[in-house]
């Protein structure tokens, strides 16, 4: 109880970290017009120069590589609030394309890190963002190399959720299954037959085309391969004589 205690307060402090990281650095943003994004329209190429960052007002974007065989990689998604190109990289290594209608705000590369450059507080938001997204890729990493499918689906669905506040269990999901196929390394057929497993075992319910309801957090959380599991029922008393 107490690992599972001390683990919470770090996820809640992680989160208030992101959380007042994003607000402070996205205030740089505020000054730049709204650009609308129309659903599948690319906001950068991998491989161009990096000259602006991106802050996404409203709608949701997609992260995407191009590997062998033409195959594509969907490394993040990212939510109103989140910024885009934040890396030290000179040239995107990604493509980022809206997965829904968008807005987004843009500003350069060299006014974002002067304005970073001037502040007290700008430049530990700034270092904070960049530990965040270096600690995402390794869980994406993790995901794709050490989880099942089910594992797989069942994180990403935790974490989906944990970011827009399910009301009454209900969790909407803005990306169809091809999206979420290519984002957690499986087929399209596999996304929807882990759903209908998870179905079958009351765990989670599609509703519509774009939304989950969440019928057993608890154990969904647990079959996501991330939960710590010390629990009076799951462990086994042993005496040592």
């Amino acid at each position: 109880m107490l690992m599972q205690n001390n683990h919470a307060f770090e996820n809640a402090e992680k989160t208030g970290e992101a959380i007042n990281a994003g607000q402070s650095l996205s205030s740089l943003f505020l000054s730049s017009a709204a650009e609308p994004v129309a659903a599948g329209k690319a906001i950068c190429w991998e491989g161009d120069q990096a000259k602006h960052l991106f802050q996404v007002e409203e709608g949701v974007v997609r992260l995407h590589r191009i590997i062998g065989e033409g195959r594509r990689v969907i490394t993040a998604f990212h939510f109103a609030g989140d910024l885009i190109g934040a890396s030290l990289q000179n040239d995107f290594i990604f493509t980022a394309e809206a997965v829904t209608e968008c807005k987004i705000r843009r500003m350069s590369r060299k006014s974002f890190h002067d304005e970073v450059a001037r502040s007290d507080a700008l430049g530990p938001a700034y270092i904070s963002l960049l530990c965040q997204e270096a600690a995402a890729a390794h869980e994406q990493m993790v995901l794709l190399s050490k989880k099942n499918a089910e594992e797989r689906l069942c994180s990403f669905i935790v974490k989906l959720a944990s970011r827009r506040n399910p009301r009454q269990g209900l969790v909407r999901i803005p990306m169809n299954r091809q999206d979420i196929a290519d984002h957690l390394g499986l087929t399209i057929e596999t996304v929807s037959r882990t759903i209908t497993k998870l179905a079958s075992r009351n765990i989670v319910i599609p509703e519509g085309r774009h939304d989950l309801r969440i019928v057993n957090l608890a154990r969904l959380k647990q079959l996501s391969g991330d939960a710590d599991d010390f629990s009076d029922d799951s462990c086994h008393r042993v005496n040592l004589h």
